[in-house]
């Protein structure tokens, strides 16, 4: 089985987001299998922090559909399907439509990160590296929706836990990630010639992962 994450110095603020984030690397790196429980004095105990941020994390997982709750057991983590990932996509497909057509008047054509992150995309296709290249994927969708300005459609992005649901599908639901760099570029070179039709673009893109 693979190693724990080895929990290190907390940030104070907002410290529910660090014990979110330790709980989702355990689930990504098979600390915690479906059916497993996950227990809030445990996780509060092994961070040296009291129960609240530790509860208030594994709430957002279990609104992120990660962990469910069940009477007088707590938290477990959850079996994934692919219906579930589907659901997911689809509220991510809305949020980056949107997203999109807000950033690209902001991002003005300037597309230098994520050409950066398409050839780290295709670097890691190139080497078979597949999970160098599930990250630089998230991480262009993540700097367009950062470029929006909106802050409550940020968050809730954010809450979506975009990289985990996409480690966790990799391994769980899906073995390979085809070397989807062609797929973004079409993505930049909208971008940066402003086509009008960029949000539907965007949308079909997103809901063509939960199709492979």
């Amino acid at each position: 089985m693979p190693t724990s994450p080895t929990p290190g110095p907390l940030a104070r603020v907002p410290l529910h987001e660090q014990v979110r984030h330790f709980i989702l690397e355990g689930l990504v790196e098979g600390r915690w299998e479906p059916g497993d429980r996950i227990v809030e004095r445990r996780i509060a105990l092994e961070l040296g922090v009291s129960q609240a941020p530790a509860r208030e994390a594994l709430r957002e997982l279990e609104a992120m559909e990660l962990v469910t709750y069940a009477p007088n057991k707590g938290a477990s983590v959850r079996e994934l399907t692919l219906d579930q990932l589907r659901d997911v996509y689809q509220v991510r497909a809305s949020l980056e439509r949107r997203a999109i057509t807000l950033a690209a008047p902001r991002m003005a054509g300037d597309v230098a990160e994520l050409e950066g992150h398409l050839a780290a995309m295709r670097r890691a296709a190139t080497e078979g590296k597949t999970h160098e290249q599930a990250l630089h994927g998230v991480a262009f969708h993540r700097a367009i929706v950062h470029a929006c300005g909106n802050p409550v459609l940020i968050r809730h992005w954010d809450l979506l836990g975009v990289e985990a649901w996409t480690r966790l599908s990799l391994g769980r639901l899906r073995t390979e990630l085809h070397d989807n760099a062609e797929d973004h570029e079409e993505i930049v070179e909208g971008l940066r010639r402003g086509d009008p039709h960029l949000g539907r673009l965007m949308e079909l893109h997103v809901m063509d992962y939960a199709r492979k």
